[in-house]
């Protein structure tokens, strides 16, 4: 008898990979897989996730009057919300033209704008994983981190580069979820900027540049480039 929770072996349908919080080439990003809701229907969704290796993979609904429904997986597990699913399913629905104004994701309804090139997303920092941050002193000590160090939790580690106009330099890791660094983390984004009450241009990993707004009333703006990137075939 087959296991409930292995994929089929006639199963098949492509996952799409998008880059998320590119700069303004279109070069770098956090790759996320981005699947059909009705392609998947006979898969585990995490362990498609946990198959693909990314840091996320979403499963997203076909949009209706505006809105489609999505869920959010880890290798290791599902999130209720984060930032460069969001960002990035959104622009890969405006990209197959069913632009959407709202996601709705475990945590709550997410919305969703494009303006300029940017997609942005408003969140509540209270929907983001809890993170461990850790405020350095200089883009050398950040640059110094080593991951094989974290072996538990979420940790975000960041410095000013420009305090004054609200630029940060970071990195992510997270070995709870099945990720040993990020390339960029929406959600930690979302967190710090409710901490510091401001509106930040983050420049995280490689270079990858996510941008927040602050909202008095507990609301973050995240945005960021999206890229395509390539199309997987899971059998």
């Amino acid at each position: 008898m087959k296991n409930a929770h292995e994929v089929p072996e006639d199963a098949h349908t492509q996952v799409e990979v998008v880059r998320v919080f590119t700069d303004p080439t279109g070069a770098g990003g956090n790759p996320l897989a981005i699947a059909r809701a009705q392609d998947v229907v006979a898969l585990d969704h995490q362990m498609l996730a946990a198959r693909m290796g990314l840091s996320e993979t979403t499963v997203v609904t076909e949009p209706v009057d505006g809105v489609a429904e999505m869920r959010i997986y880890t290798p290791a597990v599902e999130l209720p919300f984060a930032g460069h699913p969001t960002v990035g399913t959104a622009w890969w629905l405006a990209r197959q033209g069913h632009p959407v104004k709202q996601l709705d994701v475990p945590a709550g309804a997410v919305a969703v704008d494009q303006a300029d090139g940017i997609t942005w997303i408003t969140a509540r920092a209270s929907w983001a994983p809890t993170f461990t941050f850790h405020q350095l002193d200089d883009v050398d000590a950040l640059a110094a981190v080593d991951p094989s160090a974290i072996t538990d939790g979420q940790h975000y580690y960041w410095t000013w580069v420009d305090e004054t106009r609200g630029a940060v330099r970071s990195r992510m890791f997270a070995p709870a979820m099945g990720i040993v660094e990020d390339e960029a983390t929406g959600a930690a984004a979302v967190a710090l900027t409710a901490q510091l009450r401001r509106g930040l241009t983050i420049t995280q990993g490689e270079g990858s540049q996510l941008f927040t707004e602050w909202d008095s009333d507990g609301w973050v703006r995240l945005g960021g480039r999206v890229a395509e990137d390539h199309v997987v075939d899971i059998d």
